[in-house]
């Protein structure tokens, strides 16, 4: 059998003998072995390929296998080690254990334990499907490893070859937009725009201009032509995501565009042409929502010709330290951190949690610990920590303020059916710096005005 598809194990020992029988057992145990006698022919070797896991003994001669690990925790911070340690350095493994070793055996052991080991340290750190890598670029950002998300991931490059509508379910936080954008990459539309809008964010009178665009004058604060998300997503992929919070007059004008591949903007007597995937996605039960009229059964067989539906987090368990460790690999730059992993006891924390968030929880989850963490390695304190409380979005400072900011002229907006004269009055601002106000924070006055008939609270997006 070629061993090219085998997990690779790094065994590093200075005794010949045991270095013998690791490697037996762990051949026998169906791995692929590497076995070398010092810390610095362990380190070359990792230069010419990266193992799966890497075995060693603490007592080296030259660097020892602390050393070694240090060295293998700076260039490949995921990378598992366990350390074999005779009763003498029983005390330095146990403190390489707090620094981030998978864990270590006391010689002698037995095969069996020795093996268990190994399996669950690939098993809480093996690496996701290749990605981002010639023809399989397109799903490069889905961090994944479960057959689960391989079945959808198949599924989703054999449908993303047609033109058909693809409706994609799941709970929130379970990554539909993701996917949303990786059929579109897999797509013969990839070169052209991806365009995402969610329909429940954004309030009746504000959704229909923004799909179907407007012209100038076409109502109050229209000052100039805007081209809608339909026009914007043109020989591209449209995402209507949150699709079961349209409203029903809304639902019509789409159905009307779905049919006719042509959009009229407001105010115009001209419809124009377009050319546009329609990936949709929605967390609602739409059946329901068809069974008791809020959702047009006519809309939803336009729209659901394919159906995708992605597991939530707690289906894909094997994926969470995957996902854990990306995460804290993109955030440790947000942050400034030298941050080198979790604790094996935080990752196993990870690993049985709860998930009602799912994977847009786990991040939020990771973030809070990459923001709090005071060690490069995050213990299982802090992920405790982070799992008994409310999942909320880190936000900086400046980032905290703005959001106050607009949602403090939104309420004045409200308060005062759009009269900015009124609005700059209860704020103590003059007119000119509440004008200012406004359009930094792209709000429209005319929007919050009782005869607009919305109490808009969404900007219209670029």
């Amino acid at each position: 059998m070629s061993t090219a598809g085998k997990t690779h194990i790094l065994v590093v020992d200075d005794d010949a003998d045991m270095l013998r029988l690791l490697s037996m057992r762990l051949t026998g145990a169906g791995y692929r072995v590497s076995a070398v006698t010092s810390a610095e022919a362990a380190l070359n070797q990792l230069d010419i390929e990266r193992p799966q896991l890497v075995l060693s003994d603490v007592q080296l001669p030259g660097r020892d296998g602390l050393a070694l690990f240090d060295e293998v925790r700076l260039r490949h911070p995921s990378l598992p080690v366990i350390l074999l340690t005779a009763h003498g350095t029983i005390p330095d493994a146990v403190e390489a254990t707090a620094r981030g070793v998978f864990t270590y055996l006391t010689k002698p052991f037995e095969g069996k334990e020795l093996l268990d080991k190994i399996a669950q340290a690939l098993s809480l750190s093996a690496p996701a499907l290749p990605a981002a890598r010639g023809d399989e670029a397109w799903r490069d950002e889905i961090v994944s490893r479960s057959s689960r998300m391989a079945e959808i991931l198949a599924e989703a490059r054999m449908v993303a070859q047609s033109d058909a509508s693809v409706l994609l379910r799941g709970d929130s936080g379970a990554g539909k937009e993701l996917l949303a954008r990786a059929i579109h990459r897999a797509s013969p539309r990839a070169k052209k725009p991806f365009v995402a809008v969610n329909c429940g964010a954004i309030p009746e009178a504000l959704l229909e201009s923004e799909l179907f665009g407007h012209m100038k004058g076409a109502f109050t604060d229209a000052v100039a032509n805007h081209k809608g998300l339909f026009q914007a997503a043109d020989g591209g992929s449209l995402l209507l995501d949150e699709i079961g919070d349209m409203p029903p007059a809304l639902q019509v004008k789409l159905l009307r565009v779905l049919q006719e591949r042509a959009v009229r903007p407001l105010g115009s007597s001209q419809s124009i042409p377009v050319d546009v995937r329609i990936i949709s996605a929605t967390h609602r039960d739409l059946d329901a929502a068809m069974a008791t009229g809020q959702f047009r059964e006519d809309l939803y067989y336009r729209l659901n010709v394919v159906t995708l539906t992605l597991p939530t987090l707690g289906e894909r368990r094997e994926d969470i330290p995957l996902l854990a460790n990306h995460f804290l690999t993109k955030l440790a730059g947000k942050y400034g951190k030298r941050l080198s992993g979790f604790a094996p006891e935080a990752l196993k924390a990870l690993t049985i949690a709860a998930w009602p968030g799912n994977v847009r929880q786990l991040y939020n989850v990771v973030e809070q610990v990459c923001a709090l963490s005071s060690t490069p390695l995050i213990p299982l304190a802090l992920v405790q920590r982070a799992l008994r409380s409310p999942s909320v979005e880190v936000l900086n400072y400046a980032d905290a303020k703005q959001r106050f900011e607009r949602e403090y002229l939104v309420g004045l907006l409200k308060l005062t059916d759009g009269n900015v004269a009124d609005a700059a009055r209860l704020a103590d601002r003059n007119r000119t710096e509440f004008y200012r106000l406004l359009q930094k924070h792209e709000l429209t006055p005319g929007h919050f005005k009782a005869d607009g008939g919305t109490t808009a609270a969404e900007p219209v997006a670029d």
